[in-house]
């Protein structure tokens, strides 16, 4: 039988066979180490290939094979450097949650999602998310991030599920399609995909004041069939993305504005850092590029793990000279 993992928990998985039929299915303990370099060698999205098999009373599903993948979406742990795990696989968009302060987003978290993702084939929208709890300086940096993003060919949405601004238009751009919500704990995740499908009624909980920090409510990815044509993979919040296996020549090749700049630079192998005639850098001082990008691609380049930049820093260019 043929179908699709709808959900993971480390060791069972749930597949939707082609009739529409849901069955509880597992590996075999071989399986787990043949070829496989992640955490997780099955994901949600994947479609596998399984046999249903008869123990007492039950019928379990035996997955036999992960059919190829059009793409997927992997990210290196941030604490465990040599760990890897597959997110999602199959997936036509990312919607990238975003929130200013509540909790903060970092921009080297969006650049480090963003490369990643271009790496993969995977379209991102960014969604910056609560936009009603903004005070004006605050909705001057989402006027800030979104012209640094707009520029550069992400599409930029800015929504308020509590509210129900621009929720149509998600549902919009998702249908007649599989999309995967992501972003760090309490950007909201939940309480939009709430908002856009209100049957699925998934767990919700506030920011923790102390730390103001998100409160984890998605344990496992899972995904979801919806009313309006449209499956949403829904993931547990992410403190951190670590890039994974991008040689650092092909980096600068996953910043759009950089690799449109590159046949411009002296050198075809230029890194943009210290070489002579590079347009990246000249573009960067003429603040045709992005201080805040730039020190992403930096941190990305050098290996060095995800650190907080945003808000003083991406207005502060002093720092970067």
């Amino acid at each position: 039988m043929i179908g699709i993992v709808y959900k993971s928990t480390g060791s069972w998985y749930q597949v939707k066979s082609d009739n529409g039929q849901f069955h509880s299915c597992r590996i075999k303990g071989k399986f787990r180490i043949t070829n496989i370099k992640s955490t997780n060698p099955i994901a949600v999205g994947d479609k596998v290939a399984f046999d249903l098999e008869k123990k007492g009373d039950e019928e379990v599903g035996v997955i036999k094979t992960i059919l190829d993948r059009d793409n997927f979406i992997v990210r290196k742990s941030v604490n465990l450097s040599k760990q890897t795990h597959i997110i999602a696989s199959n997936i036509d968009q990312v919607f990238l949650l975003i929130t200013i302060n509540n909790p903060p987003t970092f921009t080297t978290f969006i650049d480090r999602f963003l490369v990643s993702a271009r790496a993969y084939r995977i379209e991102t929208v960014l969604i910056f998310n609560k936009i009603d709890s903004y005070a004006l300086e605050e909705r001057a940096e989402i006027m800030y991030l979104k012209d640094i993003y707009e520029a550069i060919g992400y599409r930029c949405e800015e929504v308020s599920a509590t509210q129900n601004k621009n929720v149509a238009t998600i549902k919009q751009i998702m249908t007649g399609k599989t999309s995967m919500f992501i972003g760090h704990s309490g950007v909201g995740k939940s309480t939009l995909v709430n908002a856009i499908e209100p049957s699925l009624d998934l767990k919700t909980k506030e920011i923790s004041d102390q730390h103001n920090q998100g409160k984890h409510t998605t344990t496992f990815a899972e995904m979801f069939d919806l009313s309006f044509d449209a499956r949403i993979i829904d993931t547990p919040g992410i403190k951190g993305f670590g890039v994974v296996d991008i040689d650092k020549y092909e980096l600068g090749d996953y910043f759009p504005e950089f690799f449109a700049l590159k046949r411009d630079c002296k050198f075809n192998n230029c890194l943009h850092t210290k070489e002579p005639n590079c347009a990246v850098k000249e573009a960067l001082e003429e603040e045709r590029v992005s201080w805040s990008r730039y020190k992403s691609y930096l941190q990305i380049l050098s290996g060095d793990e995800e650190k907080e930049h945003f808000r003083t820093d991406i207005w502060d260019e002093e720092d970067n000279e």
